[in-house]
Formats: C-alpha cells, structure tokens, sequence
C-alpha cells in the first residue's frame, strides 16, 4: 500500500519549487494564485529569497504548504494515496492533497495558523529542544519534574524527542534529561514553543477560522498527529486540526500505525528528505521515495 507523507517546518530551502513554476503549467497558474490570495509575492521569496526571509513563520508555513501540494497536484493520475499524514503543518498539506481541502482554503488556513502561531510566540518567549538518545517515558518522566512549561511536542522517531515550553524550563529540562543519560539535549533556533500549552492563544484564533471553512471527506484515510490513527470524518479531521497546536506530534505512532495498517511504500511529497529518514528510523524494513514532478501537467 502507498502512504504519501508530507512535511512540516524547516525543510524549506532557498530556490525551493522554481523547477515546478518552470515546467508546469498547472504548477505556475496555482502559485500566482497564492501569490494573489497571501497579498505578497511568496514566489519571490521562495525561488530567489534569503534563508532569513525563508524563516519567517508567516513565509515558512505558506512556503512548505505550497512546494508539497502543488508538487501532489502535479503527479496526475500517478498521485494514487492510499493513505496520507503529515508532519505538523504537513497535515494541511496532506489534507489538500487527499480532497478534503481546496487548495484555496487550506492556503488561507495555513496562512492564518502562521500568523497566529508568531503571535503566541511574541506573547511570551519560549522555545523548543531536541533530545537524542533516552526512551519516550524517560523523557516525558523528566519533563513532568520540572517547573514551569515543558512537554513532549513532537515523536519524531525512537531515541529522538522534541522538548517545547517556557525557555527557562526547557534549559533546566536539558541539564536534566543529560544527567539522565540523553545523548544530546539541545535547545532549537525555534521562535517558539510549539505543540505545546504556550500556543493556546494561536489554537483559539486556529479554531475560528476551521469551524468556519468546509472540509469534505478525503479520498484515503489521513493519519492525523494527535490521535496517530486513520479517520476520514470531517468533524474529527477539524477537532484534531484544532488541537494539533497544543498536543504533541506522534509521528512515530503515525508510521507504526501505517505500517500496521499495510503501508510498504512512504513517498515524501514536498522539500527534502527529512521524514523518510525518520520512517525509516521507525521501521528499517519500509520503502521510502521522494515524489518527483510530472512535467506533462
């Protein structure tokens, strides 16, 4: 069975989604569109613009959003899922991908949740921190100790755990975590703490606008981060979208669950090759590819 995966923040690039503007006349037409919908010239940034300028959450998110479901789009009649998940704001992507979203909505709702998200981020600082090394349960154990705000934010893969919260509880978590055998615990260049209680002001504003957009039952189950389960119904597709922002990213469950549930291929549609090493992390045994573009569209 074929699982198409789609990720999140951080796997932009400068130059990112000009080989499809070049050769895609499908590809072209929807990125003016953005370009129109976002009010700014995002395909500026994207193909000539400054990693600095990339990092901005507000181009970031949009960014990412668009190099992986214009690719999708691109693939025709060989863009066959028979499942789909996204890492984070991959979710949206995959959404779009799958039919449950139109391409207008799930842009503008993208958009929305960056601009929201940086908000929360500038209410008050926090940060994020990868650790490598400890059990899930060692690290959700040391997290609970602490005071202040740190929680397990994203299940990237086994012995690889992301920490989100306040930044001083996440330094005290880290010196923890290393005494408690962590390999690494290094704090993120993030703006913030995401997937984690800090972004509830960005989930309320999220909210609004998710209860206020229609969604349609996708063509495949999606795999959704909160609950690591397949679902194709509309009201629990926006319920998890909506608490996605606060609650922890089980990416490894996800793949685990898939795996269960017959995937043998993972393609990753979008920029970079980030999730198919985590997939392969998670299970050494499944095939992953990288999806490449159809210049017949």
């Amino acid at each position: 069975m074929n699982a198409y995966i789609f990720p999140g923040q951080g796997a932009q690039f400068s130059g990112m989604g000009l080989d499809l503007y070049e050769n895609s006349p499908l590809a072209q037409s929807l990125f003016e569109k953005a370009n129109t919908i976002l009010g700014f010239h995002i395909t500026d940034i994207m193909f000539e613009g400054t990693p600095e300028a990339l990092k901005e959450t507000k181009v970031t998110q949009p960014a990412i959003f668009l190099h992986s479901v214009i690719l999708a789009k691109t693939l025709g009649d060989s863009f066959k899922p028979d499942m789909v998940a996204g890492h984070s704001l991959g979710e949206f992507s995959a959404l779009v991908a799958a039919g449950a979203l139109t391409f207008e909505d799930g842009l503008k709702l993208v958009s929305q949740r960056a601009i929201a998200m940086q908000k929360a981020c500038e209410i008050q600082p926090s940060t994020m921190a990868a650790v490598l090394g400890l059990e899930d349960a060692v690290v959700e154990k040391v997290c609970e100790s602490i005071d202040g705000v740190v929680v397990a934010a994203n299940y990237n893969c086994p012995g690889q755990l992301v920490i989100s919260g306040e930044i001083d509880a996440i330094n005290k978590a880290c010196e923890a975590l290393k005494e408690a055998g962590a390999r690494r615990a290094l704090v993120l260049p993030v703006g913030g703490a995401f997937h984690s209680p800090m972004m509830e002001p960005a989930r309320e504003e999220l909210a609004a606008a998710i209860e206020n957009t229609t969604f349609s039952k996708p063509n495949c189950p999606i795999y959704q981060n909160v609950t690591a389960s397949a679902t194709t119904d509309e009201s629990e597709i926006k319920a998890n979208l909506i608490s996605q922002l606060t609650a922890p990213v089980r990416w490894t469950q996800s793949v685990q669950q898939m795996i269960n549930d017959g995937a043998t291929l993972f393609t990753e549609v979008g920029p970079g090759k980030v999730l198919q090493g985590l997939v392969k992390k998670i299970n050494r045994a499944s095939e992953t590819a990288s999806a490449t573009l159809e210049t017949n569209n």
